[in-house]
């Protein structure tokens, strides 16, 4: 056996090592899923279905996965995979503002309601993919935010009253009368 063919062998433990561990996670995952929704009462609602019934399919499927994952990894791992794509290491810039988007609009969502805080969450959202694809942190573009926010005012708001004025469900608004 060559030093690469011993080089490769050993990766592709390690390799199968963290995918076991992966599938591991999955079916934790399940699992946790599956204790929830046996926590949820299962009466039967609109056609016959409980409000149980989707946490608990997701909670089948990912057990599922998960022992797919596992067989997959100790059965020889997951084979002919190419070389992964993307930097060496996340950019984190593009992280940070992607979480203070969602940081913000969960924090903010009952005090300034639906559309507003999700409009702010798309502009933080969108500046945290473009730094990451210009691969640099760049300068603030005030008409580039600008352009962001309106953009995310024209998808939360017709989601939002989508949501409050057709299917009749109560999402935070700014004012009580339904329509911000």
């Amino acid at each position: 056996m060559t030093p690469t063919q011993v080089s490769n062998t050993h990766q592709d433990k390690v390799q199968a090592k963290g995918q076991t561990w992966m599938g591991c996670g999955i079916l934790a995952l399940g699992v946790v899923m599956a204790v929830g929704a046996s926590m949820i009462p299962s009466e039967a609602g609109y056609s016959g279905v409980g409000p149980n019934f989707l946490p608990a399919l997701v909670s089948l499927v990912l057990l599922i996965c998960g022992a797919w994952v596992i067989w997959e990894a100790r059965s020889g791992g997951f084979r002919n995979l190419e070389e992964p794509s993307g930097a060496d290491a996340g950019f984190w810039s593009g992280f940070a503002w992607m979480s203070a988007g969602l940081l913000a609009n969960a924090a903010l969502i009952t005090t300034i309601g639906f559309i507003l805080s999700c409009t702010l969450c798309f502009a933080l959202a969108v500046r945290g993919l473009r730094t990451a694809e210009a691969d640099k942190i760049g300068a603030f573009n005030v008409k580039q935010f600008i352009s962001d926010l309106l953009i995310g005012a024209a998808i939360s708001a017709p989601v939002y009253w989508m949501f409050t004025k057709l299917l009749a469900i109560n999402l935070p608004g700014l004012t009580s009368t339904g329509w911000i």
